[in-house]
């Protein structure tokens, strides 16, 4: 056996293994990275955990932040605010439609705040959003927000979509602009983690009607069994 299998076998022991760097998707963004991207837009971007990795990989790109919970935008707006006009952020939701809706805010974990109610295997796999409270927020669809501000873009542009099982409305309130997209990165819940939650199958079909093909995960996670409780999936034209 060769050197580098007894490394491996030895990391494989201890729980873990070993993969090049230069075929991570932390690294390659599933080959998305090789793309000059001129717009990214970050709908449910919390404090900007996504949008500031992506300008790591495109600096020089257009970047639309989408969240509507007050603190965590704060802290966005923040950020944006360093980045020589190139963060626009926008403290609403996107939906179908426009409006007003109740949303469901985990006071210990506003990451996983939705507009949908989180479930009891939520609460029983993820203890922290337990303590939540309702607060009323604004709505918008992408296509009000974005579909004029779009219409002089020639680059390709990244749509990326966690907002905690609410995705497909997303989307349906973003046709013209999904037809502007050449990839499109959302999150995906296979446990049931929110009351009407978006399904792969669905959130497939939609996008496969609008001209995307499936091409693997960005990223997933695990429950304690080795099961996938939910997953980044990217999808590209």
């Amino acid at each position: 056996m060769g050197l580098k299998k007894i490394l491996r076998a030895a990391v494989n022991r201890m729980g873990f293994d070993v993969i090049r760097l230069n075929r991570s998707p932390r690294e390659t963004l599933l080959g998305l990275s090789r793309k000059n991207l001129a717009v990214v837009i970050d709908v449910g971007a919390n404090q900007g955990q996504f949008a500031r990795m992506i300008t790591n990989f495109f600096p020089e790109a257009q970047i639309y932040c989408f969240e509507p919970l007050e603190g965590p935008f704060l802290e966005l707006s923040t950020w944006a605010q360093t980045r020589q006009g190139r963060v626009h952020c926008f403290q609403v939701a996107l939906g179908e439609q426009a409006g007003e809706m109740e949303m469901h805010l985990h006071e210990e974990h506003t990451p996983s705040s939705s507009l949908l109610a989180a479930t009891d295997t939520c609460h029983q796999l993820y203890p922290q959003t337990a303590a939540e409270h309702l607060t009323t927020i604004k709505v918008s669809t992408l296509d009000l927000q974005l579909d004029e501000v779009l219409q002089s873009v020639s680059g390709p542009i990244l749509l990326k979509l966690d907002v905690q099982g609410f995705e497909d409305r997303v989307l349906r309130g973003g046709a013209s602009v999904l037809e502007k997209c050449h990839a499109v990165i959302l999150e995906v819940c296979l446990d049931p983690l929110y009351d009407g939650q978006a399904d792969f199958r669905g959130l497939s079909e939609v996008l496969h009607q609008a001209g995307f093909r499936y091409a693997g995960n960005f990223d997933q996670v695990y429950g304690d069994d080795g099961r996938v409780v939910f997953l980044d999936a990217m999808f590209v034209k």
